[in-house]
């Protein structure tokens, strides 16, 4: 398995290298300047782990990169670090399918942590990921109903990272795939849609 570094700037993508490497000493970490190298990569050096990558690839526009990845390995922990804010640019990597937007302005220690929480499986639920809750087409997994009972605590971002030993980061991530997989965009609405279909009770 190998671990995947696109970014055309050399100190970060050798900087994410040696992080990877730390955290994955048996896996193979592959550093690529530019997204036009990943197929030839890929062949070369076999399935991945993990992608991370800049938003803003040379001769990639937007997401775009992101949406590639995603149709090809759907499975895959995909991570953007990019030099702009979050706000649009994190909402947009989301919507094409990245796991995880981090600020490369973000302490290293914390990149460190977040990496490590969306690789612990690829979809940042944990082993007990089991779908255990069916509400017509929507499942959720025992993470994700938990979740709802932690909102519903009026728990913050801090606070549900502390509990569940995880980066704030990779709550974030979590609650966004919560609010897309309920069609909801708030906490307020997610609590709206768990006691209006008896999520809450028992």
């Amino acid at each position: 398995m190998s671990l995947y570094v696109i970014d055309d700037h050399p100190m970060v993508r050798q900087m994410i290298g040696m992080l990877l490497r730390r955290l994955r000493p048996a896996s193979k970490v592959v550093e690529l300047e530019k997204y036009s190298e990943l197929q030839a990569a890929l062949i070369k050096n076999g399935e991945p782990e993990l992608f991370v990558l800049d938003l803003l690839l040379p001769g990639v526009k937007g997401a775009t990169a992101i949406s590639d990845v995603k149709k090809m390995y759907p499975e895959i922990p995909l991570v953007v670090l990019s030099a702009m804010p979050s706000g649009e640019a994190r909402d947009a990597c989301l919507e094409a399918g990245a796991d995880l937007y981090i600020e490369k302005s973000t302490d290293t220690a914390e990149i460190s942590a977040a990496i490590q929480d969306i690789m612990k499986s690829d979809d940042g639920d944990g082993d007990d990921d089991a779908e255990v809750v069916v509400i017509g087409d929507i499942k959720l997994s025992k993470r994700q109903k938990q979740l709802i009972l932690m909102l519903d605590r009026g728990l913050s971002n801090r606070d549900i990272a502390a509990e569940l030993s995880i980066s704030e980061h990779t709550v974030k991530v979590h609650l966004w795939r919560l609010f897309r997989r309920l069609g909801v965009k708030s906490r307020t609405q997610t609590l709206h849609f768990a006691r209006t279909h008896g999520l809450l009770m028992g």
